[in-house]
């Protein structure tokens, strides 16, 4: 093992070194999430020329990327102080802190990116109160450590539910609230249910939308 290995797994700059590993992790995660999605969404319902259409699809893949870097890097840094502070000790309430900082700094000014990284989380947290189907290993998910624990996907009975209400409210908004809709979506369902009354000929019917 070299003198760099030695260094890089010493325990005592593990916490540090992840740190800086979360902001590279979260850089590359948010190039591969935000880059195919500019790319479509620009096809799309973008605007100008190919230029123009370009230098915004590395705007906002420069800013998600760059924010999941800050949010991550700043999120393992309070954790951090916060053991620091409390005798090495992580507090249940750590994590909220922690990300309550994080989404404050990072995300708390309003842009088309940040506003859509926020309602994902949202809708993933809402999702999260649906009672969840039953696993043989649930009842010992409370004793298992982060290390082993496992996504246990909604009861379908109840995503049923979910679902149902959710695509019922969110066409009602689209056909009466129109202007409350985040604008991706909005556009999305503009391309989906309102362009899909208009045509002139064969060829704006099944070749090209307009």
């Amino acid at each position: 093992m070299s003198a760099v290995d030695t260094w890089l797994l010493n325990p005592a700059f593990h916490d540090y070194l992840a740190i800086l590993k979360g902001a590279r992790n979260g850089f590359i995660y948010g190039v591969k999430v935000r880059f195919p999605h500019a790319v479509v969404m620009s096809i799309l319902f973008g605007r100008g020329n190919w230029i123009t259409r370009l230098q915004g699809i590395l705007r906002a893949t420069k800013e998600h990327a760059f924010n999941l870097a800050k949010f991550v890097s700043l999120y393992k840094t309070t954790l951090l102080l916060q053991r620091k502070v409390n005798g090495g000790k992580e507090r249940g309430c750590d994590p909220f802190v922690a990300g309550l900082i994080g989404g404050y700094i990072v995300f708390g000014d309003r842009s088309a990116v940040n506003e859509q990284i926020v309602f994902y989380v949202v809708s993933r947290v809402l999702a999260s109160f649906l009672p969840r189907a039953k696993s043989d290993n649930s009842a010992s998910s409370a004793l298992a450590t982060e290390a082993v624990v496992r996504p246990i996907p909604p009861d379908a009975r109840y995503f049923s539910l979910f679902a149902a209400l959710s695509w019922g409210a969110v066409m009602w908004l689209f056909k009466h609230q129109g202007q409350t809709i985040q604008p991706g979506m909005f556009n999305s369902m503009t391309y989906l249910y309102r362009d899909s009354e208009v045509w002139t000929d064969l060829r704006t019917l099944l070749w090209h939308n307009k």
